[in-house]
């Protein structure tokens, strides 16, 4: 995995930093990488990518305001296949983003390619005890009592 994908593992959830690191030796086994393209996002930069195609230029990306995206906890990537010369394969119909899924899924994490309003093929994410949908007040309040740490620590209660 490059130094990059290293980099943004290293501020999520160790639990999910884990669970990647081994999606992405699996994925070497099946012949391709992938790198980790986003990991923990502020909230501005959630606001930010919820204003795309609604109040600034476009395509809608996330139904997820600032707070309310498992990003901002921590507890959620994007990745994606990497291509023999180093590009990223976006088509969430290759053979290898399906098979990245299916390999992700089998181990444990939840991808967005199986959500019905927003399909978010490039996305995992780790919750624990917590829903898998949108982060709710609780989360919202363990963060700000105590930071990521403190949604952390809940995660595998």
């Amino acid at each position: 995995m490059n130094s990059s994908s290293q980099q943004r593992l290293a501020l999520v959830y160790p639990g999910l930093s884990d669970l990647i690191f081994q999606l992405s030796t699996l994925c070497l086994q099946e012949g391709f990488a992938i790198t980790v393209m986003q990991g923990l996002r502020t909230v501005e930069e959630q606001d930010a990518l919820y204003a795309q195609g609604r109040t600034t230029p476009g395509k809608i990306v996330t139904n997820a305001q600032g707070g309310h995206s498992w990003h901002n906890f921590g507890l959620a990537v994007d990745c994606a296949p990497v291509e023999p010369d180093g590009s990223i394969d976006w088509n969430a119909e290759h053979p290898q983003s399906k098979t990245m899924e299916r390999l992700g899924v089998s181990i444990g994490l939840t991808s967005g390619a199986n959500w019905i309003r927003i399909v978010d093929a490039p996305h995992f994410q780790l919750t624990g005890r917590f829903s898998e949908n949108a982060p709710d007040d609780e989360v919202r309040q363990l963060y700000a009592a105590g930071g990521l740490q403190a949604v952390w620590d809940e995660v595998s209660k």
